[in-house]
């Protein structure tokens, strides 16, 4: 009889006479959502960002290593890695939603079509070098390529967002660089829906290209857009100022997950309904204590999905020396590392050209360009699982582990070119700690005070920190209010 292997965790808690499925379950999104945690705090001192710490926990996680007994499939059971799919869904539901929150229209009235002339820009002149150098130097399937070229003009907004927020830069630079981040999402969701349909038509047969393989694809993606900006309204509709904050907080989780339910039934990507849906929430509302809301509430989620993406991560493809076109996959994953680094700002250049950018903007947008994390790796694993779908996992598993290694690079090179764009542009400034010195009129008394603000980098609260207690001290500092609404609430 053959030995059937199963994870250590199941292997400690049959040892134990117990044969639960569910704790088996429980604990092991326990272990990942502790091991992402201690893993942030190597990474904190590195001045790397969180997402990079959860994918390395993930790929370290594979079973690849020597050290795992024999009979052991690994740490975490595979059901729970098989079983949880639907985070990709979930967490690019999360990520558009919060990106969408930039595209106010009176902003984007003042910037006018610039800002979409240099997202085109530098979005194309990304998808068409990768796809060049792939296709043609490489001598990658040019169908493949394609999907990847694509996946190259996605930029991660969270990754630039927080080295912002960080920096506490502001001005033209910061202006151009939220709202150009926003655009690129949704035209790199755009030329993936018409990539991988392409790509899905060519490997079927050549002949199958039509207007029923593009078309349908891309009148999807409009049917959810349209249904996003339904659930905006909804949304607005469902919550009047008179709901309670934990009530606000259920309504909009369960209209996010609601549509990824159906745009999972239509095989679309949530990506550009939900940021539809916040896009009309933000504009018709001006509301925006509900996305602080959901930023404390997300971390657990973008955690596991970071970490879950980690462990699709084929390190022994890397250590095999698997071929893809004429080179090893490692090269390959170097090639498009570098090739969209150069695509990204001779593109954000030539639009800043073009649409006449002051100076400063136009040398230094495309260093905050750069990261890419979220959004690519999101769309690589749904790429991953149509491609599975159709009969080709080996073009999923290779999609996959380019995206997650060149993600990691990203991720620890991207924050540092940002952070020395905004430097650069005049956005930011280093500043010493300041004493302001007050004088009290009633007691003539001299008060200090500490800029807190300027010191908030010795600090080192992170983001998802940051949002965590905006919420909470505005939750207590409005007791009395909510206890009003409260009684209000229907």
């Amino acid at each position: 009889m053959l030995d059937v292997e199963v994870s250590l965790i199941e292997k400690i808690i049959s040892s134990w006479g117990i044969d639960s499925k569910n704790a088996a379950v429980i604990i092991s999104i326990a272990v990942l959502l502790m091991l992402g945690f201690l893993m942030t705090r190597i990474t904190k001192r590195l001045k790397l960002p969180n997402v990079t710490a959860y994918i390395v926990v993930g790929v370290l996680l594979v079973p690849i290593w020597k050290v795992i007994p024999a009979g052991i499939s690994g740490i975490i059971p595979d059901k729970v890695v098989n079983g949880m799919d639907f985070l990709s869904d979930i967490a690019l539901a999360f990520i558009a939603f919060s990106a969408g929150e930039y595209f106010k229209i009176g902003e984007l009235k003042k910037s006018g079509p610039k800002v979409l002339i240099i997202t085109l820009f530098e979005s194309l002149c990304a998808f068409v070098l990768v796809f060049i150098i792939c296709a043609f130097a490489l001598g990658i399937d040019i169908s493949f390529s394609l999907v990847l070229a694509a996946l190259a003009s996605a930029t991660a907004p969270a990754s630039t967002i927080m080295t912002i927020r960080q920096t506490k830069a502001s001005g033209e630079y910061v202006n151009t660089l939220l709202e150009v981040v926003a655009f690129d999402d949704v035209v790199s969701l755009i030329l993936y829906s018409v990539a991988i349909s392409v790509c899905l038509a060519l490997m079927g047969d050549g002949s199958s290209v039509s207007f029923a393989s593009i078309g349908l694809p891309i009148l999807k993606n409009i049917a959810c857009l349209i249904i996003g900006a339904g659930f905006g309204f909804l949304l607005k509709l469902l919550l009047p100022k008179s709901r309670t904050k934990d009530n606000r907080l259920i309504i909009a989780i369960a209209l996010l997950f609601g549509f990824c339910g159906i745009c999972t039934l239509m095989e679309q990507s949530p990506l550009l309904g939900c940021m539809a849906m916040s896009i009309v929430y933000i504009n018709i509302s001006g509301d925006e204590k509900l996305f602080k809301q959901l930023n404390y509430f997300s971390p657990p989620i973008m955690l596991l999905f970071f970490v879950m993406s980690g462990m699709k991560f084929n390190l022994k493809a890397f250590t095999d020396m698997t071929l893809i076109g004429y080179v090893p996959l490692f090269v390959a994953a170097l090639v498009y590392f570098f090739i969209r680094i150069l695509g990204k700002y001779g593109g954000s250049y030539a639009g800043c050209a073009v649409t006449k950018q002051d100076k400063k903007v136009k040398n230094y947008l495309g260093l905050g360009l750069i990261p890419q994390a979220g959004v690519a790796i999101g769309l690589a694993y749904m790429g991953a699982r149509i491609f599975a779908e159709q009969g080709y996992p080996e073009l999923g598993d290779h999609l996959q582990t380019i995206i997650l290694a060149s993600s990691v690079l990203y991720e620890l090179v991207g924050p540092g070119c940002a952070k020395l764009g905004l430097y650069l542009s005049g956005s930011y400034k280093k500043e010493e700690p300041e004493i302001k010195v007050e004088l009290v009129p009633d007691t003539n008394q001299i008060s200090e005070s500490t800029n807190l603000d300027s010191m908030a980098e010795d600090n080192e609260i992170s983001p998802e920190e940051a949002a965590y207690n905006e919420a909470v001290e505005e939750f207590y500092g409005n007791k009395d209010t909510e206890k009003q609404d409260s009684e209000g609430d229907k």
